[in-house]
């Protein structure tokens, strides 16, 4: 049994009894995968390997939320591993954004696509290694779906803990996955050109606002709340209360993400710094560049924007031209108008003083990133 301290939210005793839970379940699965075939040996390697580590944000949360709701800070088995269960829904994500991104790293390794890739130079298979890469990842992702929900079936809390969390688990895949593909739309269009209207503007900021909201904020924190709540019976009042704080802080969360993928340290973030603008990816952070910046200093941006061939010097080009924009200072006053809504929120939610107390460090944590 693991207890949790709202001096250290997300301690290394809670991280470990999260990796030991999934470990221990990804173990049930290897006789599964043996007898199907062991030619999906790498399958089950790979899960291994990317649900090993990561921040157990999501987890803590839920945890947290269920402290918060009248449990016990010394977490019963079963919540431990129904709060487990959301690292391996979080990372069956992870393998389809980096196919979807062509992220060439994920949490300082290769990621999943290039292992897959590599895998069939190795043994000299026929047809596109590429190809072969983008399917087993994507395989991989959809199999860690599955066994999330398996996961949380299979925790151990009463059937009627279950039944209450179902609603918000069903919910959260529909959200993440539309937000995906709000994602990919928003991708598709051009934030210089629709930055040089004044209409066009607000449509950008309104639009990245909308696939925080479902790919990354109700994802990475609302939802995970929820489920926490729900398991612990939570009245309505305390659903209602967490799900409202819930959002501006996932939103707070995701634009600090945006920041660090431009000006991160790559110890930090498991990505090379810089990527996001050699992607082109479009965030808060540069959709307020191209809005704030003049025509000029916009043109020379776009120029640069998405090239994934830029040398760190472009980079930092690019880093100088955001930077100068007054965009990143635009985004850390929008983080802190989030953070401090979510916080007054979570002051004034009907919450056990035990549960407010770790969920308002959590989402310091969360915000400040200093894990």
């Amino acid at each position: 049994m693991v207890t949790l301290s709202a001096e250290h939210p997300v301690s290394d005793d809670f991280r470990a009894a999260l990796g030991a839970s999934i470990a221990a379940f990804l173990g049930e699965q290897e006789a599964v995968l043996r007898a199907l075939d062991p030619a999906a040996a790498p399958l089950l390697a790979r899960a291994r390997d990317f649900t090993a580590g990561g921040k157990r944000l999501r987890p803590a949360f839920a945890a947290w939320a269920w402290v918060a709701s009248g449990g016990s800070p010394a977490l019963p088995e079963g919540v431990l591993n129904a709060a487990a269960s959301l690292d391996v829904l979080h990372v069956s994500a992870l393998m389809h954004d980096d196919v979807m991104d062509a992220s060439d790293e994920r949490r300082g390794v290769p990621a999943a696509h290039r292992q897959f890739e590599a895998d069939h130079r190795e043994q000299g298979r026929r047809g596109d290694p590429e190809a072969f890469g983008r399917a087993g990842a994507i395989l991989l992702g959809d199999l860690l779906l599955v066994w999330s929900e398996e996961m949380f079936r299979r925790s151990g809390l009463p059937p009627e803990a279950l039944q209450r969390a179902y609603p918000h688990l069903e919910a959260v895949r529909t959200e993440v996955t539309t937000g995906q593909y709000l994602d990919v739309v928003a991708q598709s269009q051009d934030p210089y050109a629709i930055s040089r209207t004044p209409a066009g503007r607000e449509r950008l900021v309104e639009m990245i606002r909308t696939v925080v909201t479902w790919k990354s904020a109700s994802y990475s924190i609302r939802r995970p709340m929820l489920v926490g709540a729900a398991v612990a019976g939570a009245e309505p009042a305390v659903i209602d209360a967490l799900s409202a704080a819930g959002q501006p802080l996932g939103r707070a969360f995701q634009y600090r993400d945006d920041v660090l993928g431009v000006f991160g340290d790559e110890a930090l973030t498991g990505k090379e710094s810089g990527e996001d603008v050699r992607e082109g990816k479009l965030t808060l952070l540069a959709a307020e560049a191209f809005i704030r910046a003049d025509d000029a200093d916009a043109a020379e941006l776009a120029a640069l924007f998405g090239d994934p061939a830029l040398t760190a010097a472009q980079v930092e080009r690019a880093r100088a031209l955001i930077t100068g924009s007054g965009a990143r200072e635009a985004v850390e006053a929008e983080i802190r108008r989030e953070y401090d809504a979510a916080l007054e929120l979570l002051a004034a939610a009907p919450l056990t003083p035990e549960g407010r107390d770790g969920l308002s460090a959590l989402a310091r944590l969360a915000v400040r990133r200093d894990f």
